[in-house]
């Protein structure tokens, strides 16, 4: 049943992402694909992948426990956190310390989860600000 229930909940969640969609206004000087081809894309896998959760539910479906509940919403925590530090200790910071403990809570040791941290952040900076050219939250330092 409760299966059932997450299906429904995510395809409610794909037709709602889908008229949002359909609400973003084009400009003029849009490409052949348009701005809303990417989240309608999403939207309806997020439908048919719901709809299969629907049609075909676990039998018996394993909850995780408690403790596992808890690491759960700690990394949706650090996520939400992530989203709002971005702005103010900039892209590199954040994604330091969001990386690495991410990464120490899927099994890493410390000191591994820390040169993760260091070398995704640094990592995705260089590709993205530095070779493409996007630009990426500043933080107090500048970068």
């Amino acid at each position: 049943m409760s299966d059932r229930i997450f299906g429904a909940v995510g395809l409610l969640i794909a037709i709602g992402f889908a008229f949002a969609a359909m609400a973003i206004e084009e400009s003029f000087l849009s490409d052949a694909v348009g701005p809303k081809a990417f989240p309608l894309i999403i939207a309806a896998v997020l439908g048919l992948a719901s709809i299969a959760i629907i049609l075909r539910p676990d039998a018996s479906p394993e909850w995780p426990s408690l403790g596992r509940l808890t690491e759960i919403l700690a990394a949706a925590v650090v996520m939400i956190l992530y989203a709002e530090m971005l702005p103010v200790i900039g892209f590199i910071i954040a994604t330091i310390f969001a990386a690495a403990y991410l990464t120490w809570r899927l099994g890493s040791g410390l000191v591994g989860s820390v040169l993760t941290g260091l070398g995704t952040s640094f990592g995705i900076y260089i590709i993205f600000h530095l070779v493409l050219g996007l630009s990426l939250a500043r933080g107090p330092f500048g970068f």
